[in-house]
C-alpha cells in the first residue's frame, strides 16, 4: 500500500486514541501535506523533533493495526460493498428493482 494512503488510512482509523500533540502533528502531515519543516515552524519544535515525532507515531498507529486489524476490516468491508452495488447495477440493467437494496446498502457504507 503506497505510504501516503495507509497513512491516511491508519490516522483515520487511529487517530483520536494518539494524544493531541500527535494527532496535530500528524494532521499536518497527512491531512494538510505540510513539510516536515512546515510543521516545525507551525508548532515552534525543531524539524528533527518533527522527524522523530513522524517516526513514532508511525509505529504506534502501525503496532494498533497490527493487533486490531480494524483498517484492515475496513477496506475489506469497503471492498465488499463497492461489489454489492456493482451487482445491484447489473441487476438494474435486467430492470430488477433493486432501490430499497441500493438504499440499505448505502447506508451501511455511510455507518462505515
Amino acid at each position: 500500500m503506497d505510504k501516503i494512503v495507509e497513512r491516511s488510512l491508519l490516522f483515520d482509523v487511529y487517530g483520536d486514541l494518539l494524544t493531541e500533540h500527535q494527532r496535530e502533528i500528524y494532521q499536518n502531515l497527512v491531512d494538510n501535506d505540510y513539510s516536515l519543516s512546515e510543521i516545525a515552524e507551525e508548532l515552534g519544535i525543531s524539524r528533527q523533533g518533527v522527524h522523530d515525532a513522524i517516526k513514532r507515531i508511525d509505529k504506534i498507529l502501525i503496532d494498533y493495526e497490527d493487533k486490531l486489524h480494524y483498517a484492515a476490516k475496513y477496506q475489506l468491508n469497503i471492498s465488499k460493498i463497492e461489489s454489492i452495488l456493482s451487482e445491484i447495477d447489473e441487476l438494474k440493467k435486467q430492470n430488477v428493482d433493486c432501490s430499497r437494496l441500493e438504499a440499505l446498502i448505502k447506508s451501511l457504507s455511510e455507518d462505515i
